[in-house]
């Protein structure tokens, strides 16, 4: 049987559904060619397939009232009524088509008791499982559809229906693992090299395929064709450095450094250090996904399972457990428009934890929008309108979420996506391979890699300086001593000029006040940019004061910290430090299980603070004058009697002195007229034994008067906590969800304590939370605005 063809002419497309021309609207082009899909590749005929099948149920909200294609099982199933096998939701707009924006069909296929519903538009196509336990709206994400070939075959159809986003996920990890192997097989590079070359040809990877907005695979088939082309066409005759004189292989590495070439992913003499047929064999490995659109749970989750066993098993890199990441996230609450940070940011856990959840917020909100204006568009008598109307309106509704849909998209400008992504997440890390890693986990997971820099964690570098962030998240190095005689060099500066003008017009003057930080201190101890240093050099405690520094006033931050800290008398200091410029808002501690499957000994606990407000540093000033005044004026006389002594003595040495210089006279004259000088000398004596008794006296009374004073600023400091008192919630978990093997545990204690703390930091007000409330309306040009009190912001439209 020959292929069926679409045919346009006139501006009208066939429809052999319907043996009729309609008008060729976009929406009517994608569901004739993706019939023309289901009768070639699938092998579905057009006798059991039918279009804009009428929806026979009383609900009201069902969007337009007709389903775009439907297929039974066989001819005689459609003849005979009989339940619908996959329905079919087409949408015209090239743009990112998010589930819920096909309510109409989902639905429609729960309640025509459908098996498969498949959603298309002009750019992608996504299939799912329909649940029927969960009518009408359980979706499960498949990886394919049933061909007509398999309608017979039942466990063939149970097989597909079982091919969910988990399995993709899971070949994702095993494709990944697999690509290590070839390179430690062929290459015979050390697991951490295996790992870099695997980094460098996935950017390669992901540069190719959005540069082709997900419409083209970066495959084996593409490479060696455009490599051919290069050496028959491009590399002949060029010499030297000229870059189309490199290999193909290390051509297109060197465009994709150049590509992130403002991320500083690479060295600049960085190239591919593998073998051309282990780069062909993994770009076959991997050619099956398409990592501009595969969902960013799906290829984030594998590549940290892949991170996972790579490093712990074989690097001994240290990582925070998941379910340590997400209760400390979900502490903080972090919210959309806050900025937020992790200053030893590893393999980035905690940044994409941050962004994921408030990229859910986001999500959450769209689709809140999305119902209420649908709702608005169909009006109460939706369902009682003529089919045009309905038409109509179906397009009105699809026009709305097309626009709403472009606040999801980190690529598009001002979209509330592109200023998370950008603006909001910032990390660092001290180790080369670890920044890139993080950065490279964060594109998987959907973006936010801009902020994350290779660079010491106690520096200032590009977004991350003072007092810039709204909420910390890190787990710094434990029990590490940074060196005193570690100087601030030359190679700490930054020296982009290009980058950092671009820099000055975001940050402006708070960014040329930053550099001063390194600039200024050049050839000085790192030590001494801070107050600590002096006290302490452990990295925890270094880190605890840049993380304070770090935060906005009334800025909040979550530590994994040894115990110690709390409760080591070494670091009473310490302790009293932080207590003067911030609020301990929950300590909890975990079990030292948690993190044996990491190589860790030391037992952890989970600190949270909140930088003061001003108001806050205001209070604790006057707390701490009024209990030093208090304290002072009941040993105000004790403290009277020694300054008067001091003052006595002080006056004592210089009638002594005066006293001293006229015996020393005395006794030159005596001796000048040849007299007896024994009486002289004896008061000379008696004289400077007085001098001595009385620095001693004035010694003794200073040393006392010394320890009264750290007498009473030790009285003080009870009073200073008395006065300015607050709770400190405390919690101890027995079971935070992993065990010392690294499984998942049962007991997981972690969510009831985070629904419990939610309530009460509401309760208590510990943190105001903001209240930004997004509007979305048309305005008088018909397009989709958003709106943030009097501000207003058009969407783009795609």
């Amino acid at each position: 049987m020959a292929d069926l063809e679409v045919q346009e002419k006139d501006g009208k497309i066939y429809c052999p559904l319907k043996k009729a021309w309609h008008v060729s609207t976009p929406e009517e082009r994608v569901r004739q060619y993706y019939i023309a899909i289901l009768a070639n590749k699938y092998g579905y005929s057009l006798e059991q397939m039918d279009q804009e099948l009428k929806v026979n149920n009383s609900k009201r909200g069902q969007g337009k009232a007709r389903a775009d294609i439907v297929i039974w099982k066989s001819e005689q199933d459609k003849k005979d009524k009989k339940a619908a096998f996959i329905v079919v939701e087409c949408k015209a707009e090239n743009v990112k088509v998010r589930v819920e924006d096909y309510y109409q069909g989902f639905n429609y296929a729960s309640w025509a008791h459908a098996e498969f519903f498949v959603t298309t538009n002009e750019k992608e196509t996504k299939y799912f499982n329909v649940d029927p336990a969960y009518l009408p709206q359980k979706l499960d994400e498949v990886v394919a559809i049933p061909t007509a070939k398999d309608l017979d075959d039942a466990a063939r159809i149970e097989q597909i229906k079982n091919q969910t986003k988990l399995f993709t996920r899971d070949e994702f990890t095993k494709t990944l693992r697999a690509c290590h192997n070839i390179i430690r097989n062929n290459d015979k590079l050390s697991p951490e090299a295996a790992f870099d070359e695997i980094s460098k040809l996935l950017f390669m990877k992901i540069r190719f395929e959005r540069d082709n907005k997900g419409m083209k695979v970066f495959t084996k088939q593409e490479y060696l064709d455009a490599a051919q082309n290069h050496e028959k066409n491009v590399r002949p005759g060029l010499k030297g450095t000229d870059l189309y004189a490199l290999s193909y292989m290390q051509f297109l590495f060197r465009t994709t450094k150049e590509f992130f070439k403002d991320d500083r992913l690479f060295d600049d003499k960085d190239e591919i250090n593998i073998r051309e047929n282990s780069f062909i064999q993994i770009l076959e490995k991997l050619e099956t996904f398409n990592l501009s659109d595969t969902q960013d749970d799906v290829k984030g989750i594998a590549f940290e399972e892949f991170l996972g066993t790579t490093f712990r098993g074989e690097l001994g890199q240290f990582f925070t457990p998941r379910t340590i990441v997400d209760f400390m996230t979900e502490i903080l609450d972090p919210q959309e428009g806050e900025v937020i940070c992790d200053p030893t940011c590893g393999s980035g856990g905690f940044l994409i934890k941050a962004f994921e959840y408030v990229r859910e917020k986001i999500e959450a909100d769209i689709r809140s929008k999305k119902d209420s204006l649908r709702l608005s568009i169909e009006g109460n008598d939706y369902d009682a309108l003529p089919e045009d109307k309905q038409v109509k309106i179906s397009h009105s509704i699809d026009k709305m979420q097309a626009a709403l849909n472009t606040e999801l998209d980190t690529g598009i400008e001002d979209s509330r996506m592109y200023q998370l992504s950008r603006n909001c997440i910032y990390g660092t890390d001290a180790n080369p391979r670890m920044a890139r890693t993080s950065k490279m986990n964060m594109i998987m997971h959907g973006d936010g890699h801009g902020g994350v820099h290779h660079h010491d964690g106690l520096l200032n570098v590009n977004g991350i300086f003072e007092e810039r962030f709204d909420v910390i998240l890190t787990n710094p190095p434990f029990g590490q001593n940074v060196d005193r005689g570690q100087l601030i060099s030359e190679a700490d500066k930054f020296t982009d000029e290009e980058m950092k003008k671009k820099y000055k017009k975001k940050y402006g003057a708070a960014y040329d006040e930053a550099l001063k930080q390194v600039d200024d201190h050049i050839g000085e101890s790192l030590l001494s940019l801070y107050d600590l240093g002096n006290t302490s050099t452990l990295t925890e405690v270094l880190f605890m004061e840049r993380c304070l520094r770090l935060l906005k006033k009334g800025g909040r931050m979550g530590m994994v910290l040894p115990e110690g800290v709390l409760n080591n008398k070494n670091l009473q200091a310490v302790r009293e430090y932080f207590e003067g410029k911030a609020k301990i808002i929950l300590i909890c501690s975990i079990p030292q299980d948690v993190f044996i499957a990491a190589g860790a000994t030391v037992k952890p606990s989970l600190v949270f603070m909140r930088r003061f407000t001003n108001d806050e540093e205001s209070e604790y000033a006057n707390c701490k004058s009024e209990a030093l005044a208090e304290v002072t004026a009941l040993h105000q006389a004790e403290i009277d009697k020694l300054e008067a002594t001091i003052a006595k003595a002080d006056a004592l040495t210089e009638l002594l002195k005066d006293d001293l210089k006229k015996a020393q006279t005395k006794l030159k004259q005596a001796k000048k007229d040849k007299k007896n000088t024994t009486s002289v000398e004896t008061e000379i004596t008696t004289i400077k034994k007085e001098q001595a008794d009385n620095r001693l006296n004035k010694k003794t009374a200073e040393k006392e008067l010394k320890e009264l004073y750290k007498q009473i600023d030790e009285e003080t400091k009870p009073v200073v906590k008395k006065k300015f008192d607050y709770d400190i919630p405390i919690a101890k978990i027995d079971d935070a969800g992993i065990t010392t093997t690294g499984a998942a545990s049962e007991g997981n204690q972690l969510p009831q304590l985070v629904d419990e703390y939610s309530a009460y930091r509401i309760q208590n007000n510990l943190w105001p939370v903001l209240n930004n409330e997004i509007i979305y309306a048309m305005n008088t040009d018909g397009k989709y605005c958003r709106y943030i009190g009097s501000q207003e912001v058009v969407l783009n439209e795609q």
